[in-house]
C-alpha cells in the first residue's frame, strides 16, 4: 500500500522510520524562544525574510520537529513529481517536506512536473484593469485603494469605468497579445450595487466576444452574483486568501478568512474558474507561505489559476516601508506550488517589473506559466507588452492561446 501511495501521490504519506536530516538544518537555524511580530511591526522594524520557519514557543517548535521526524521527505518529493492528477488532501508536513527542499533541486523537480502537465514553453498573457479606482472601506494593509489609507497614498477614488471604456481597453490588450482580461474594483462586495453589476456584466460578454478570457474581482459576492456571472459568460473569479489562516489577521480585519473561503465557494458552486493565491513579503513566516499553500491546495478543487504577488511597498500604506521579500521565498514558492498544484495555471503577479528577465526565467523554470503584462496593475506598475514580447523573444517563450488550458497529451488535467 505504501509503494502504492507514493507511486501515484494520491494520498498522505507517513513513514515509521522516516529520515530527519532533511528537516535538519531550516530548524537547527532557530533561535530559542523566537518572537514573532505583526506584519506591521515586521514591515517598521526592517525584517528580514528568509527561508526558515518561525515560532513562538519552545512547544511549538518542538511539534514542527515531531512532525518533521514523521515525515519522510525525499518520498514526499517524489511521489508529488510522479503524480498523474491533483490530489486535495496534502498536509501541512507533507507540504513543508517539499517546500523546504535544496532550492535548485526544488526548482528542478517542479520544471520536471511542470512538463508533464503543461507545455513549457507557452506563457499565458493577462492584462488587469482597475474599472473602480480607490474608495474602499476594508483595511488591507498593503492597499492604496483604502479610504483610510486616502490621505497618506494621495490616490483619488474614481467612479466605475464606463462599458465602452472597458472594451476599448480590452481591445488595445488583445491587439498586444493578451488573452485573458482581467477587471478589477476596490470594493468590499458588491451588496445594494445591481446597476454596477449590470454593466460589468455587459463587459464579460462584449470581452467574451472578443474571443478572450474574461476574469474580474469584485470583492466578496454572493451565489446569486456569482450565478449572473456565470451567465454572463465569466471565465474566472479572482479572490485571493492573501496569505496563511493564522497570519491574516495582522494583515486584514474588516474581513474574515472565513469570508474569502464563503465567496470561493459561491464562484466554485456557479461553475466559474476559481482564480486564487496570495501576496508574498506581507512579514509572514515560511511558515505562513506553507500555510497559504495549504489552503489553496485542499479546497474542494484547485484553483484554476493561482496568482503570486510580491508585495509592492506603497508610500502611505501601513505596509509601505516594508523590506522587500528574498526572491528565493518566490521562487521556492512558485516550485511548491506546481508540484502540489501540478494542473494549475500559476501567475506571476504584482511585483515582477522588479524582477530581472533571468530571475523570472528561473520562475518559468519552475512552473510558472502566466503573466500579468500592459499599462498597469490596478496602481502599480506592470511590465509593459513591448518589453514582455522582447522577453518572450529572447527566452523563446510563446504566448498562450485563449482558453488553452489542456494539459499535455496523456496526463490527465484538473
Amino acid at each position: 500500500m505504501r509503494s502504492s501511495l507514493i507511486a501515484t501521490g494520491l494520498g498522505p504519506l507517513r513513514a515509521a522510520g522516516a529520515r530527519t536530516a532533511v528537516f535538519h538544518a531550516p530548524w537547527a537555524a532557530i533561535s530559542r524562544p523566537a518572537s514573532r511580530r505583526s506584519a506591521v511591526e515586521q514591515a517598521r522594524g526592517g525584517a528580514t525574510l528568509v527561508d526558515t520557519p518561525t515560532a513562538t514557543t519552545h512547544d511549538q517548535i518542538d511539534a514542527l520537529e515531531t512532525a518533521a521526524r514523521q515525515v519522510d521527505a525525499t518520498s514526499i518529493l517524489k511521489a508529488a513529481v510522479r503524480a498523474t492528477g491533483p490530489r486535495q488532501n496534502w498536509t501541512r508536513e507533507e507540504i513543508a517536506a517539499i517546500y523546504y527542499q535544496p532550492l535548485l533541486e526544488l526548482a528542478h523537480q517542479a520544471g520536471v512536473l511542470h512538463r508533464r502537465f503543461h507545455h513549457p514553453g507557452k506563457v499565458q498573457l493577462c492584462t488587469l484593469m482597475n474599472i473602480k479606482t480607490g474608495g474602499c472601506t476594508e483595511d488591507c494593509s498593503y492597499c492604496a485603494q483604502a479610504t483610510r489609507y486616502q490621505k497618506g497614498t494621495g490616490l483619488q477614488a474614481k467612479r466605475v469605468e464606463t462599458v465602452e471604456s472597458v472594451l476599448a481597453a480590452a481591445k488595445t490588450a488583445k491587439e498586444n497579445g493578451s488573452t485573458r482580461f482581467c477587471m478589477g474594483a476596490a470594493w468590499r462586495d458588491m451588496r445594494g450595487r445591481k446597476n454596477s453589476l449590470k454593466n460589468i456584466t455587459d463587459m464579460v460578454k462584449g470581452i467574451k466576444a472578443m474571443d478572450m478570457e474574461v476574469c474580474v474581482t469584485l470583492g466578496m459576492i454572493d451565489d446569486e452574483q456569482a450565478r449572473q456571472l456565470k451567465d454572463a459568460g465569466l471565465t474566472a473569479y479572482n479572490h485571493n486568501v492573501d496569505t496563511s489562516r493564522e497570519f491574516y489577521p495582522n494583515v486584514i480585519t474588516t474581513r474574515s478568512y472565513d469570508e474569502r473561503l464563503k465567496t470561493l465557494s459561491h464562484v466554485r458552486d456557479a461553475g466559474i474558474n476559481v482564480c486564487s493565491g496570495g501576496i508574498l513579503g506581507l512579514g509572514e513566516s515560511s511558515e505562513d507561505r506553507i500555510g497559504l499553500l495549504h489552503t489553496v491546495s485542499t479546497l474542494p478543487s484547485h484553483p484554476e489559476s493561482f496568482p503570486v504577488n510580491a508585495l509592492v511597498p506603497i508610500k502611505g500604506t501601513p505596509l509601505g516601508d516594508t523590506t522587500p521579500l528574498a526572491f528565493t521565498s518566490m521562487l521556492r514558492t512558485i516550485a511548491t506550488a506546481r508540484l502540489i498544484m501540478p494542473a494549475t495555471i500559476i501567475r506571476i503577479a504584482a511585483g515582477r517589473k522588479t524582477m530581472s528577465e533571468e530571475k523570472q526565467a528561473l520562475c518559468f523554470m519552475a512552473g510558472a506559466n502566466a503573466i500579468f503584462t500592459g499599462e498597469k496593475m490596478l496602481t502599480t506598475e506592470c511590465n509593459g507588452w513591448d518589453e514582455d514580447s522582447a522577453l518572450f523573444g529572447r527566452w523563446g517563450l510563446e504566448p498562450m492561446k485563449s482558453f488553452e488550458k489542456k494539459a499535455v497529451e496523456g496526463v490527465e488535467a484538473a
